[in-house]
């Protein structure tokens, strides 16, 4: 098995946010799309869906210990069958105590653009009678861990109950229906004033105007622009845009005396 704590370059008792930006660096590092190793991101990827997730993350900790409801069959030795586990090889976790018989439970991962954008998506169900597809639409602004149940949607026209996973994304920073996003602005843009290109998280190209003498590290606030606020999709959060300064390459040589001069002032 391999070690995902090495994967992502953290201790055993790193703490979920330093899980969660360990995987933030080093997914935006090797995404095949910046030209990484597609092998490299899919570890990468694996370590972070299981030490991101609490039961899982106890269940990699301490592999010994089981699931509850286990019980010893003389036909396989030790090993203890578990339909919970079954159930999760599958993608699929039983019914809980006091739902309908006729349910299934999964956990569905998606990405901060699906927040932002909602709509229909076709998953793959393994039931007992195989693979199933199904169309299933997502809400959007659904936050991490919110559960929906699909009614009469699952293998055999049982309810289907996903709990939405939102996959940290390398570009954007959520908050709420708010999202902050890092910008590298001219270093002229700050001091003199201008304006910069920003695109939205579902791909609007925004003029944002600088105003002069910004100091690095302030935010602008672009309002509309951010996640659909739950229940209220006609409305929607802000884009905060976190100033930094980006230097030019390279500075002629009268501009360094003019800026010498003027530092000598």
């Amino acid at each position: 098995m391999s070690d995902f704590y090495t994967i992502l370059g953290v201790g055993k008792t790193a703490s979920s946010d330093e899980i969660k930006r360990a995987y933030r660096k080093l997914a935006s590092q090797h995404h095949p799309d910046k030209g990484g190793d597609t092998a490299k991101f899919q570890q990468i990827e694996e370590a972070y869906r299981t030490l991101g997730d609490t039961d899982k993350r106890a269940q990699y900790d301490n592999p010994q210990v089981h699931v509850r409801h286990g019980f010893n069959n003389p036909g396989m030795g030790n090993m203890p069958f578990n339909m919970d586990a079954i159930f999760e090889m599958f993608g699929a976790r039983p019914p809980e105590h006091g739902h309908s018989q006729r349910s299934m439970r999964i956990q569905l991962w998606i990405s901060l653009n699906d927040v932002a954008t909602g709509g229909a998506r076709v998953i793959a169900i393994n039931g007992a009678a195989g693979a199933n597809s199904v169309e299933i639409n997502i809400p959007p602004g659904i936050e991490e861990g919110d559960t929906v149940r699909y009614a009469q949607t699952g293998p055999g026209g049982s309810d289907l109950i996903v709990t939405f996973r939102i996959r940290p994304d390398t570009q954007w920073e959520r908050q709420n229906e708010n999202l902050v996003l890092n910008h590298q602005a001219s270093v002229w843009d700050l001091i003199l004033g201008g304006d910069t290109i920003v695109t939205s998280i579902t791909g609007d190209q925004l003029k944002v105007g600088i105003p002069a003498m910004t100091q690095p590290g302030t935010m602008l606030r672009v309002r509309g622009h951010g996640l659909p606020r739950k229940h209220q999709t006609s409305s929607r959060g802000d884009i905060l845009i976190r100033l930094q300064a980006r230097l030019p390459e390279s500075v002629s040589e009268e501009l360094r005396e003019h800026i010498n001069r003027a530092r000598g002032q």
